[in-house]
């Protein structure tokens, strides 16, 4: 009984996101071509290490599937949870906080960028989204320094989801240059992403 009333929780959350509400914020439209990953990849260290102590969320696999279509209210979640984590974590580094980089973690207060990734991801999840939708992104920034992100895979579009902006924009619109992202088969592989410069260029002349 209790895996029963489990299940029909997690069908409840995942019909409260996907759900249609008047009240919510209008869905975007589709601008840009979505992401085109290619091969397997190495995966960051940090998410390495990461998944020693939290092997269950890095061995979600999935069959390939169509990006779904998100309704406005989970536009609005989406939104909210951007905003809400961004304003609850203080950014603070790696070397401050433990005295060594690439620690990758569910951020108590404060974090760096790949914490406030984790966090946002796992708050999506609970409110229905599916891990396979929920990618972990490395990019590089202008000034040449890493980076980490969290795109969101929609219908509409791939959606990313920043700690340096409170605005919910579609990769295109971002200025950095995308080179991997967790593979939406399997939470615990990392695919290219190939067209991550090009339509940075495209972008930029337009």
């Amino acid at each position: 009984m209790a895996q029963v009333m489990g299940i029909r929780k997690m069908v409840v959350a995942f019909a409260a996101v996907f759900a249609s509400a008047g009240a919510a914020i209008p869905a975007p439209s589709a601008t840009a071509p979505s992401m085109q990953t290619g091969a397997i990849t190495s995966q960051p260290i940090g998410h390495y290490e990461f998944c020693q102590t939290h092997r269950s969320e890095c061995e979600i696999k999935t069959k390939s599937t169509i990006a779904p279509r998100v309704t406005d209210f989970g536009w609005s979640v989406i939104r909210q949870v951007n905003l809400a984590v961004n304003g609850e974590i203080t950014p603070m580094t790696d070397m401050d906080l433990f005295g060594k980089d690439e620690v990758w973690s569910y951020p108590e207060g404060a974090g760096d960028c790949e914490d406030f990734v984790l966090l946002k991801r796992k708050r999506l999840m609970e409110k229905g989204f599916s891990p396979s939708d929920l990618l972990i992104t490395v990019v590089r920034k202008p000034d040449g320094e890493g980076h980490a992100v969290l795109t969101v895979r929609t219908a509409q579009g791939d959606f990313i989801l920043d700690n340096l902006e409170n605005e919910v924009k579609i990769w295109t619109k971002t200025p950095y240059r995308f080179l991997k992202r967790q593979a939406s088969f399997n939470t615990g592989r990392w695919v290219t992403i190939e067209n991550g410069a090009e339509v940075l260029v495209g972008s930029v002349g337009n």
